[in-house]
């Protein structure tokens, strides 16, 4: 079955999604509180490059604040919104409904409840297994949201409103458990509490370099499922008799997504809404394709955290505002519009 044109991502609204991810990267590493040219910026990420060879102008402690500081900085919260965003969109299509996201279907809160498992639970340095103890809580807190909501709606599956409440309730219940957990060391309570709330300003190229894999072969699931997502959205029936298997696809996404939540939530806590806003955008502007939202939430929602980290930096300056506090101004709001405007399951 071969998808009409009107489906498949068209170069403008791509081009126009690279350009806002390149404009807001950039603005990224051109404000904050020691200015930097944007000239001897860009230079010196030409210079970067193998091969090329440019005088930068920059001095030496210019160069630190941009390759020790603000680049990892930008870089980590582009693939943490990136990824939220994603997994957002890929939740949203398994369930077919538009509230489905990492924060809100129990997701972020069971890897938060694996990562801080891990940190207080591991001595020394567990860098590398929290992004492992994310993803199983991540699956483990969707599974039981999704199943918490199935028993509510009395077999007939989670509906919008009955998963938003599950989704509610499992992170309630988890936040609960990390609460105690918390307790339990309480040596620990300042960095887990940081994290909870949410923030890049920790970020350096080690911890790119330990989530990057894990976010790498999320997207590299995700995006070719956007066919098949599609597909479930016209009815299983329908897919069965295309040799699309519904459970296989919803069981992969649901990996992947949760997945994509995790090397998100591992370095930078936790942070809600973004699954919502960005692909809910993405749907009004360029259409409700799968297809299209899943690589434009993917661009989206690396270009929405830069520049909402820009702003937590920089409104209260010298200070900064946790990143959850700045996402959860903007998509308190939103999030009561799409319910508003949302009757059951989405199946577009």
């Amino acid at each position: 079955m071969t998808p009409p044109a009107a489906t498949r991502l068209r170069p403008l609204p791509l081009a126009a999604g690279i350009a806002l991810l390149a404009a807001s990267l950039l603005a990224g590493l051109l404000v904050g509180a020691a200015g930097l040219p944007a000239g001897g910026v860009l230079k010196a990420l030409a210079d970067a490059v193998p091969g090329v060879h440019l005088h930068t102008g920059l001095s030496d402690v210019q160069r630190s604040v941009l390759f020790d500081l603000r680049l990892p900085r930008v870089l980590l919260a582009a693939l943490v919104g990136g990824m939220l965003a994603l997994a957002g969109a890929g939740y949203q299509g398994v369930f077919r409904n538009p509230l489905a996201d990492p924060y809100l279907l129990g997701a972020a809160a069971g890897a938060g409840v694996g990562a801080t498992l891990v940190i207080v639970a591991v001595p020394g340095d567990p860098a590398l297994a929290v992004p492992v103890a994310a993803f199983v809580g991540a699956i483990g807190g969707v599974l039981l949201a999704y199943a918490l909501g199935s028993v509510a709606g009395r077999g007939d599956g989670a509906g919008t409103a009955t998963l938003v409440l599950a989704g509610v309730a499992v992170s309630s219940f988890l936040a609960a458990v990390q609460t105690f957990l918390q307790q339990l060391r309480t040596d620990e309570l300042q960095r887990v509490y940081s994290w909870i709330l949410g923030g890049v300003g920790a970020a350096d190229w080690r911890g790119l370099g330990l989530v990057v894999p894990y976010a790498a072969v999320s997207t590299l699931v995700l995006l070719p499922h956007g066919r098949l997502l599609d597909v479930l959205a016209v009815g299983e029936e329908e897919a069965s008799a295309l040799g699309v298997s519904a459970v296989r696809v919803r069981l992969t996404v649901l990996v992947a997504a949760s997945l994509a939540t995790a090397s998100a939530v591992a370095l930078s806590g936790l942070i809600g809404f973004v699954g919502v806003v960005v692909p809910h955008v993405v749907r009004r502007l360029a259409g409700s394709s799968y297809r299209i939202v899943l690589p434009l939430s993917l661009l989206g929602g690396a270009a929405f955290l830069t520049l909402v980290d820009l702003l937590a930096r920089t409104v209260v300056a010298p200070g900064e505002l946790p990143l959850g506090v700045v996402t959860a101004f903007v998509g308190g709001p939103f999030f009561v519009a799409v319910l508003r405007a949302t009757r059951g399951p989405v199946r577009t």
